[in-house]
Protein backbone atom coordinates (compact mmCIF):
# COMPACT_ATOMS: atom_id res chain seq x y z
CA UNK A 1 0.00 0.00 0.00
CA UNK A 2 1.26 3.51 -0.64
CA UNK A 3 0.11 6.16 1.60
CA UNK A 4 -0.38 9.35 -1.10
CA UNK A 5 0.39 12.62 0.25
CA UNK A 6 -2.92 14.41 -1.37
CA UNK A 7 -5.27 12.04 0.93
CA UNK A 8 -3.38 13.37 3.62
CA UNK A 9 -5.04 17.30 3.35
CA UNK A 10 -7.11 18.15 5.54
CA UNK A 11 -8.17 21.77 4.69
CA UNK A 12 -9.07 23.31 1.35
CA UNK A 13 -6.88 25.44 -0.80
CA UNK A 14 -7.67 29.04 -1.79
CA UNK A 15 -9.72 28.81 -5.08
CA UNK A 16 -8.07 31.77 -6.05
CA UNK A 17 -3.87 31.07 -5.40
CA UNK A 18 -5.44 26.95 -7.00
CA UNK A 19 -6.20 28.53 -10.10
CA UNK A 20 -2.81 30.47 -10.43
CA UNK A 21 -0.89 27.59 -9.52
CA UNK A 22 -3.13 25.71 -12.64
CA UNK A 23 -2.61 28.63 -15.10
CA UNK A 24 1.03 29.01 -14.64
CA UNK A 25 2.95 27.09 -17.71
CA UNK A 26 6.42 26.50 -16.67
CA UNK A 27 7.20 25.48 -20.40
CA UNK A 28 9.09 22.43 -19.40
CA UNK A 29 11.60 20.86 -21.18
CA UNK A 30 12.06 17.54 -20.99
CA UNK A 31 15.76 16.21 -21.36
CA UNK A 32 15.67 12.34 -20.14
CA UNK A 33 12.34 10.05 -19.47
CA UNK A 34 12.11 6.61 -18.64
CA UNK A 35 9.24 3.91 -17.25
CA UNK A 36 10.89 1.57 -15.03
CA UNK A 37 10.00 -1.32 -12.62
CA UNK A 38 9.76 1.28 -10.12
CA UNK A 39 8.97 4.97 -11.35
CA UNK A 40 8.11 7.61 -14.13
CA UNK A 41 11.29 9.15 -14.19
CA UNK A 42 11.84 12.42 -16.18
CA UNK A 43 14.68 15.09 -16.17
CA UNK A 44 13.06 18.45 -16.45
CA UNK A 45 14.79 21.78 -17.12
CA UNK A 46 12.85 25.26 -16.98
CA UNK A 47 13.72 28.93 -16.07
CA UNK A 48 13.82 27.91 -12.70
CA UNK A 49 17.06 24.96 -12.79
CA UNK A 50 16.92 21.16 -13.60
CA UNK A 51 14.81 18.57 -11.73
CA UNK A 52 14.26 14.94 -11.48
CA UNK A 53 10.52 13.78 -11.14
CA UNK A 54 8.77 10.69 -10.71
CA UNK A 55 5.39 11.29 -12.51
CA UNK A 56 4.41 14.77 -12.10
CA UNK A 57 6.42 15.37 -8.41
CA UNK A 58 9.55 17.04 -8.12
CA UNK A 59 11.70 14.82 -6.09
CA UNK A 60 15.17 16.43 -6.51
CA UNK A 61 17.05 18.87 -8.56
CA UNK A 62 18.51 22.29 -8.17
CA UNK A 63 17.00 25.56 -8.41
CA UNK A 64 18.51 29.26 -9.84
CA UNK A 65 16.42 31.85 -9.32
CA UNK A 66 17.11 35.26 -7.95
CA UNK A 67 15.13 34.47 -5.17
CA UNK A 68 16.68 31.11 -4.15
CA UNK A 69 19.58 29.35 -5.06
CA UNK A 70 20.17 25.46 -4.17
CA UNK A 71 18.58 22.59 -3.73
CA UNK A 72 14.79 21.49 -3.79
CA UNK A 73 14.35 23.92 -0.41
CA UNK A 74 13.13 20.55 1.46
CA UNK A 75 16.34 19.01 1.13
CA UNK A 76 17.81 21.64 3.42
CA UNK A 77 16.37 20.13 5.95
CA UNK A 78 19.07 17.54 5.69
CA UNK A 79 21.90 19.33 7.07
CA UNK A 80 20.37 19.97 10.71
CA UNK A 81 22.28 16.63 11.49
CA UNK A 82 25.18 18.93 11.28
CA UNK A 83 24.41 20.84 13.94
CA UNK A 84 23.90 18.15 16.68
CA UNK A 85 27.13 16.42 15.68
CA UNK A 86 29.49 18.17 13.63
CA UNK A 87 31.83 14.63 13.54
CA UNK A 88 29.64 12.68 12.15
CA UNK A 89 32.00 9.55 10.30
CA UNK A 90 29.58 7.54 9.07
CA UNK A 91 26.58 8.46 6.70
CA UNK A 92 23.77 5.91 5.39
CA UNK A 93 21.45 7.84 2.53
CA UNK A 94 18.29 5.64 1.63
CA UNK A 95 16.81 6.99 -1.91
CA UNK A 96 19.53 9.19 -4.20
CA UNK A 97 17.57 11.58 -5.69
CA UNK A 98 20.33 14.20 -7.81
CA UNK A 99 23.29 13.16 -4.80
CA UNK A 100 23.65 17.30 -4.67
CA UNK A 101 23.12 16.93 -0.35
CA UNK A 102 26.28 14.26 -0.81
CA UNK A 103 28.68 16.71 -2.24
CA UNK A 104 27.55 19.15 0.30
CA UNK A 105 28.00 16.03 3.61
CA UNK A 106 31.32 15.91 2.21
CA UNK A 107 32.09 19.27 2.30
CA UNK A 108 30.36 19.78 6.05
CA UNK A 109 31.91 16.60 7.87
CA UNK A 110 35.23 16.69 8.16
CA UNK A 111 35.93 13.59 9.71
CA UNK A 112 33.70 11.92 7.20
CA UNK A 113 34.86 8.10 6.53
CA UNK A 114 31.97 6.68 4.53
CA UNK A 115 28.69 7.00 2.78
CA UNK A 116 26.53 4.07 1.92
CA UNK A 117 23.71 5.46 -0.43
CA UNK A 118 21.06 2.74 -1.06
CA UNK A 119 18.35 2.99 -3.70
CA UNK A 120 15.93 0.52 -5.27
CA UNK A 121 16.12 2.12 -8.84
CA UNK A 122 18.69 1.32 -11.25
CA UNK A 123 17.99 4.34 -13.44
CA UNK A 124 18.68 6.91 -10.66
CA UNK A 125 22.38 6.77 -10.78
CA UNK A 126 23.16 7.47 -14.60
CA UNK A 127 20.51 9.97 -13.84
CA UNK A 128 22.35 11.81 -11.14
CA UNK A 129 25.71 11.39 -12.88
CA UNK A 130 24.85 12.73 -16.21
CA UNK A 131 22.37 15.65 -15.54
CA UNK A 132 23.64 16.58 -11.85
CA UNK A 133 27.18 15.83 -11.81
CA UNK A 134 27.13 13.52 -9.55
CA UNK A 135 30.36 10.95 -9.01
CA UNK A 136 31.07 8.71 -6.46
CA UNK A 137 34.29 9.60 -4.26
CA UNK A 138 36.31 7.13 -2.74
CA UNK A 139 34.02 7.70 0.69
CA UNK A 140 30.86 6.21 -1.22
CA UNK A 141 29.44 3.16 -1.97
CA UNK A 142 26.45 2.96 -4.17
CA UNK A 143 23.94 -0.32 -3.25
CA UNK A 144 21.27 -1.39 -5.66
CA UNK A 145 18.82 -2.86 -3.70
CA UNK A 146 15.65 -2.77 -1.68
CA UNK A 147 16.17 -0.47 1.86
CA UNK A 148 14.49 -2.84 3.88
CA UNK A 149 16.22 -5.92 2.64
CA UNK A 150 19.49 -3.84 2.57
CA UNK A 151 18.75 -2.81 6.62
CA UNK A 152 18.01 -6.14 7.24
CA UNK A 153 21.12 -8.01 5.90
CA UNK A 154 23.84 -5.26 6.80
CA UNK A 155 25.31 -5.28 10.58
CA UNK A 156 27.17 -1.93 9.73
CA UNK A 157 25.97 1.16 12.36
CA UNK A 158 25.80 4.85 10.92
CA UNK A 159 25.85 8.57 12.95
CA UNK A 160 23.51 9.38 10.55
CA UNK A 161 20.62 7.74 8.56
CA UNK A 162 18.27 9.88 5.84
CA UNK A 163 15.79 8.46 4.26
CA UNK A 164 13.91 10.14 1.19
CA UNK A 165 11.93 7.69 -1.15
CA UNK A 166 8.93 7.98 -2.82
CA UNK A 167 7.47 5.90 -5.55
CA UNK A 168 5.01 7.63 -7.97
CA UNK A 169 2.25 8.15 -5.98
CA UNK A 170 3.95 8.72 -2.81
CA UNK A 171 5.49 6.74 0.16
CA UNK A 172 5.30 2.84 1.01
CA UNK A 173 3.51 1.76 3.77
CA UNK A 174 6.60 -0.78 4.56
CA UNK A 175 8.21 2.60 5.48
CA UNK A 176 6.39 3.62 8.82
CA UNK A 177 6.24 0.34 10.84
CA UNK A 178 7.74 -0.49 14.06
CA UNK A 179 9.55 -3.10 12.38
CA UNK A 180 11.22 -0.79 10.08
CA UNK A 181 11.84 1.92 12.68
CA UNK A 182 13.11 -0.28 15.40
CA UNK A 183 15.42 -1.74 11.97
CA UNK A 184 16.59 2.22 11.93
CA UNK A 185 17.38 2.34 15.56
CA UNK A 186 19.62 -1.19 15.39
CA UNK A 187 21.51 0.82 12.84
CA UNK A 188 22.41 3.66 14.47
CA UNK A 189 25.67 4.18 16.66
CA UNK A 190 25.15 5.12 20.59
CA UNK A 191 24.42 8.96 19.43
CA UNK A 192 22.96 8.23 15.86
CA UNK A 193 20.72 10.28 14.31
CA UNK A 194 17.87 9.42 11.94
CA UNK A 195 16.19 11.59 9.40
CA UNK A 196 12.67 10.94 7.21
CA UNK A 197 10.56 13.06 5.07
CA UNK A 198 7.35 12.26 5.01
CA UNK A 199 3.96 13.78 3.30
CA UNK A 200 1.50 15.57 5.98
CA UNK A 201 -1.30 18.05 6.30
CA UNK A 202 0.19 21.33 7.26
CA UNK A 203 -1.89 21.44 10.15
CA UNK A 204 0.20 18.77 11.82
CA UNK A 205 -1.44 17.81 15.23
CA UNK A 206 -4.95 18.08 13.62
CA UNK A 207 -6.52 15.20 15.02
CA UNK A 208 -8.05 14.07 11.85
CA UNK A 209 -4.24 13.85 10.24
CA UNK A 210 -4.13 10.36 12.06
CA UNK A 211 -1.65 8.45 9.66
CA UNK A 212 1.08 11.30 10.89
CA UNK A 213 -0.23 11.36 14.39
CA UNK A 214 0.54 7.87 14.93
CA UNK A 215 4.14 7.83 13.11
CA UNK A 216 5.18 10.36 15.69
CA UNK A 217 3.98 8.41 18.02
CA UNK A 218 6.13 5.32 17.08
CA UNK A 219 9.09 7.92 16.38
CA UNK A 220 8.41 8.78 20.33
CA UNK A 221 7.84 5.15 21.52
CA UNK A 222 11.20 3.63 19.81
CA UNK A 223 13.81 6.69 19.85
CA UNK A 224 15.16 8.59 22.81
CA UNK A 225 14.28 12.08 21.00
CA UNK A 226 12.80 13.43 18.43
CA UNK A 227 12.02 16.61 16.43
CA UNK A 228 9.84 17.77 14.38
CA UNK A 229 9.98 20.45 11.20
CA UNK A 230 7.38 21.48 9.26
CA UNK A 231 8.39 22.65 6.18
CA UNK A 232 7.25 26.21 6.43
CA UNK A 233 10.28 27.93 4.63
CA UNK A 234 10.85 25.31 2.47
CA UNK A 235 7.01 25.68 1.02
CA UNK A 236 7.39 29.66 1.24
CA UNK A 237 9.99 29.00 -1.04
CA UNK A 238 8.79 27.07 -3.36
CA UNK A 239 5.43 28.58 -3.91
CA UNK A 240 7.11 32.01 -4.64
CA UNK A 241 9.67 30.48 -7.07
CA UNK A 242 7.55 29.00 -8.98
CA UNK A 243 4.23 30.42 -8.73
CA UNK A 244 5.61 34.46 -7.39
CA UNK A 245 2.95 33.08 -4.54
CA UNK A 246 4.05 34.61 -0.74
CA UNK A 247 2.26 32.13 1.01
CA UNK A 248 1.41 28.34 1.56
CA UNK A 249 -1.08 27.07 -1.07
CA UNK A 250 -2.08 23.36 -0.57
CA UNK A 251 -2.84 21.85 2.97
CA UNK A 252 0.02 19.35 1.99
CA UNK A 253 4.11 19.46 3.17
CA UNK A 254 6.71 17.83 3.73
CA UNK A 255 7.48 17.11 7.35
CA UNK A 256 10.92 16.67 8.54
CA UNK A 257 11.44 14.02 11.64
CA UNK A 258 14.41 13.89 13.37
CA UNK A 259 14.90 11.56 15.86
CA UNK A 260 18.45 9.82 17.94
CA UNK A 261 18.61 7.58 20.62
CA UNK A 262 20.03 10.64 22.68
CA UNK A 263 18.71 13.83 23.81
CA UNK A 264 19.12 16.53 20.34
CA UNK A 265 21.11 18.72 21.23
CA UNK A 266 22.38 21.74 19.07
CA UNK A 267 26.08 23.29 18.30
CA UNK A 268 26.46 27.06 17.40
CA UNK A 269 27.95 26.43 13.97
CA UNK A 270 25.45 27.44 11.67
CA UNK A 271 28.28 29.56 9.68
CA UNK A 272 29.16 26.32 8.12
CA UNK A 273 26.23 25.64 6.65
CA UNK A 274 25.71 29.31 5.43
CA UNK A 275 28.90 28.66 3.47
CA UNK A 276 26.55 26.47 1.90
CA UNK A 277 24.12 29.29 1.04
CA UNK A 278 21.64 28.20 3.03
CA UNK A 279 20.30 29.75 5.77
CA UNK A 280 19.74 27.09 7.96
CA UNK A 281 18.46 29.28 10.70
CA UNK A 282 15.33 29.71 8.97
CA UNK A 283 14.81 26.14 8.56
CA UNK A 284 15.46 25.85 12.23
CA UNK A 285 12.49 28.08 13.44
CA UNK A 286 10.13 25.08 11.68
CA UNK A 287 10.51 23.02 14.28
CA UNK A 288 7.22 22.63 15.80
Amino acid sequence: MTIIPEDLAINKPDKTLLNKMNKTDLKEKVLYKIDTDFHSISVVENKFGRFIKYKDTYQAGYIENEFYKGNLPYINYFLIPYLVNPNIKTILFIGLGSGIILKQYQTLFKKLKKIDIVDIEEYIFPVAEKYFDFKLSDKMNFYLQDALIYLKNSKQKYDLIVVDIADNEGIDERFTTNEYFSSIKNHLTKNGIFVSNMPSSRDVFNKKNKFILDLIKKHKDIFTDTKLYNGKTSNEIFYKVFFNIDKEVLDITNLIIISSNKEIKFKQNVKDIENLNVNITKYLEDSI
